[in-house]
Formats: C-alpha cells, sequence, structure tokens
C-alpha cells in the first residue's frame, strides 16, 4: 500500500504514501534566511522517493525561535533562497511542505530571555529556557496573523503545503494544554477555549491560501505528562479539526518535558518485524483515526516495510511518517518501494550515554535530558553533514555530537545577534 497515491479533501494528490517528517535542520543564515545546505540536503531527500518533504520548524517570528538556525519567514526578504529550496526538492521528484511555527516558552535563552506563552509558566529544563511572559490578546492577534502571512509566503514561493505545528510543546499546543494554558479569558480554560487558538490560525492560515491548498496540523495524541493534553482531549480536538478544512493530520505525542521519541526503547521490540505496534503512537492513532474525517499521518518509531503495511492496511492511518531514518540512509524510501529492503537502519541502541540511569531520582533525570540532548545532537550532526554535501557519519560518538552541537548552536546565536 506505501506505493498508492493519496487524495487530499482539497484535491492535492500525493505519490505514495511515505513522508519525509519535520527535523530541525539549524541550517539557516545569520538573517535567518534559507541557504544552499537546505537546498542539497532536501535535494537528498526528495531523490530518495518520499512523496513529501516536511521542512523543519519555519517560524512566523524572529523575536522567538527553536534554536538559533531556524529559517524565519516573516516578510518576502528571503523569498529568492525559499523558491531555489523548493525548486530543488521539486527536481528532485518530491513535494515540499513548510511546517510553520511558533516555539512559546520552548525558546531558548540564547535566542530570547523572556519568550511568549499562554501563562508564566516556566519550562524547567536546567536553566536553559527564560520565564516566559503571557500573551496578550495584541499578541495573540499578531500570532494569528503572522501564522497566515507566512503561510501565503511560503505558498508564494512554490512550497506545496504548509503543515501548522501544534504538537510537542511549541506554542500552539501549549494553549491546548491545561498544564501551561491557566488563562481565564477567551484562550483559556475549557478545551473549548484552549483549542480557539488553533482553530483561529487554522481558519486565518486558509483564508490566505485559498480551498485547494493543502494544510496540514502536527497535533499530539498526548502530552505524557501530568496535567497535560490528554488522548480523550486530542480526540476532541480532531473533531472541530473535521470541519476547519484540515487536509492531513499528523499525529504525534510528547513535548521537551517529555520526549517520547527520544526514549530508548528495548532491541527486541525494535527488531520484531511482525509487530503492528512497532510506531510508538499507533495505538493512539487509531482512537483519533475513528473520528478523523481528514487522512492522518503517524510518525515515529516505524522501522520495517511489514509493520508500515499494517498499519496502512488495518486503516489506523494514511500515511507513514519516518524521520530520522533519513539522516542515516537518505535513499531508502525508494529502495523500499523498489522491493529490495524490507527494514530500516536503526542506530538508536548506541545513542544512550549511560544504560541503567532511568530511575526517579535527579541523577536519573540529568542522564535522561544528557541523553535526549546526545541523541539530538547525534541527529544534526548528519544533518549538517548531508547539508554540506557529505555522506552520513554513523560512526560519531554521541558525546562529541552533544559537545559539537552545544558549540556550534552557541557561535550560531552569536552570529545572529551580531548580524
Amino acid at each position: 500500500m506505501i506505493e498508492q497515491t493519496l487524495t487530499l479533501p482539497c484535491g492535492h494528490t500525493v505519490a505514495n504514501r511515505l513522508c519525509k517528517s519535520a527535523m530541525t535542520e539549524g541550517l539557516a543564515d545569520a538573517n535567518d534566511q534559507a541557504t544552499a545546505a537546505h537546498q542539497r540536503l532536501y535535494s537528498t531527500w526528495a531523490r530518495g522517493g518520499a512523496a513529501i518533504q516536511i521542512s523543519g520548524n519555519i517560524m512566523i517570528d524572529r523575536r522567538y525561535l527553536e534554536r538559533s538556525g531556524n529559517v524565519v519567514v516573516e516578510d518576502d526578504s528571503g523569498l529568492p533562497q525559499l523558491r531555489a529550496w523548493a525548486k530543488t526538492v521539486h527536481e528532485g521528484g518530491s513535494q515540499l511542505w513548510a511546517q510553520i511555527s511558533h516555539p512559546g516558552r520552548q525558546c531558548p535563552r540564547l535566542v530570547n530571555l523572556t519568550p511568549l506563552a499562554p501563562s508564566e509558566v516556566q519550562l524547567a529544563m536546567g536553566g536553559n529556557f527564560g520565564r516566559p511572559r503571557a500573551a496578550t490578546e495584541a499578541d495573540i492577534q499578531d500570532i494569528i496573523g503572522r501564522f497566515a502571512h507566512t503561510a501565503a509566503l511560503v505558498k508564494e514561493a512554490g512550497f506545496d503545503g504548509v503543515q501548522v505545528h501544534s504538537a510537542h510543546g511549541y506554542l500552539l499546543s501549549q494553549f491546548l494544554s491545561p498544564r501551561t494554558n491557566l488563562r481565564q479569558d477567551r484562550w483559556g480554560g475549557s478545551l473549548n477555549s484552549r483549542a480557539s487558538l488553533l482553530l483561529a490560525v487554522i481558519a486565518a492560515v486558509r483564508a490566505r491560501v485559498g480551498p485547494a491548498y493543502p494544510i496540514s496540523v502536527k497535533l499530539n495524541s498526548s502530552d505524557f505528562v501530568k496535567g497535560g493534553f490528554t488522548l480523550d482531549e486530542s480526540i476532541q480536538v480532531v473533531q472541530w479539526l473535521n470541519d476547519a478544512g484540515v487536509d492531513l493530520l499528523e499525529v504525534s505525542g510528547g513535548t521537551y518535558e517529555q520526549l517520547e521519541f527520544f526514549k530508548p526503547q528495548a532491541a527486541a521490540e525494535i527488531r520484531d518485524s511482525t509487530r503492528e505496534r512497532e510506531a510508538m503512537f499507533l495505538d493512539y492513532a487509531k482512537s483519533i483515526k475513528a473520528v478523523a474525517r481528514m487522512p492522518i499521518m503517524v510518525t515515529g518509531g516505524f522501522r520495517t516495510l511489514a509493520g508500515m503495511e499494517a498499519a496502512l492496511a488495518g486503516g489506523h492511518t494514511d500515511m507513514i511518517g519516518l524521520a530520522r531514518p533519513f539522516c542515516l540512509d537518505p535513499d531508502f524510501p525508494a529502495r523500499m518501494l523498489a522491493g529490495q529492503m524490507t527494514r530500516l537502519p536503526v542506530p538508536e541502541d548506541r545513542l544512550v550515554l549511560g544504560q541503567g540511569f532511568w530511575g526517579p531520582n535527579s541523577a536519573s533525570n540529568l542522564m535522561r535530558a544528557l541523553n535526549n540532548q546526545a541523541q539530538a545532537g547525534w541527529y544534526y550532526h548528519q544533518i549538517e553533514r548531508l547539508g554540506a554535501g557529505l555522506a552520513p557519519e554513523p560512526e560519531v560518538s554521541p558525546l562529541r555530537a552533544m559537545v559539537a552541537h552545544f558549540v556550534k548552536d552557541f557561535g550560531r546565536a552569536l552570529r545572529r545577534k551580531l548580524a
């Protein structure tokens, strides 16, 4: 089934059921614009054969970034670079969709000491994130307008669709969560009020891009933290999204405080090619799929062709989202579609700095945070190599990659402030 086309509600057709899901690239220049590295990276991925390439976070406001090195699209100054990026993807035979995003409180101190959030609830992660200020009504209206304006600009640049990021603890996800949204106005309180910003953003984006342009939403199935956004709430939000003009719903989960996609998995689980549940969010997606009228995509954990086919054939998902495997084996979709490959590379087993430190005490929490950063740094290293036109380097040490990531991020932040 992965070879079949899929026609979205807006009438747009994608060539197969494989999608490169979003991964932050960190390759923008000091002016927050796309570079030749984006073209090299996405040209490599596009030639791999997946129908859709979803960009990493394209930020709607340069005051608030997920990390230095994000592309920002808030005016037309970077349109030539965006057009070149889209052109290389099209030449590779794929589509390029822009993930448009605002980090909310998940904006590091290196970028902004006082991020913007629904409420003044600080992210407790080693002092790397400042205490946010609560968004005013004027801020919220500005955010809605910025999402719509960025969507219109990437459409003008030749991108084939947009994805509104409302997962992983970013701003729209923060508004959905009762843990981070403590507001008592029309944007907080009941789930209906907490979901109103997401729905307003989608309506504004649709008004700017027109009825035939694909709009995707990335939504948490659950935050997986006590007091956070739950599966039952996610199911209700999906029912509201049914009437909002959404063409593809990507199901994910977790926040910076609970990174589900970086949790170590037992090797036996990963290697069992017959297990339908190899995708970590598939059980949640089944419940969401039961109410969703738009196609859905599950991202996270798929590692075998058998698991992907079982999920599609069972009607639990309409598309397969994959991300990290592209860093290690960029052309795996073409080989999988040709029947030359049935199992994806799984580097996660060796990307753990300290086994046995996963208990509830503070030392284990520190080790968990370090492991998350080591895994992230390892994948950033592979993305940077691909962006430089080099082959992946799977044997690089996760510790070395983590240290290099910290150094490079500091350098990017400094160059950006000096630009």
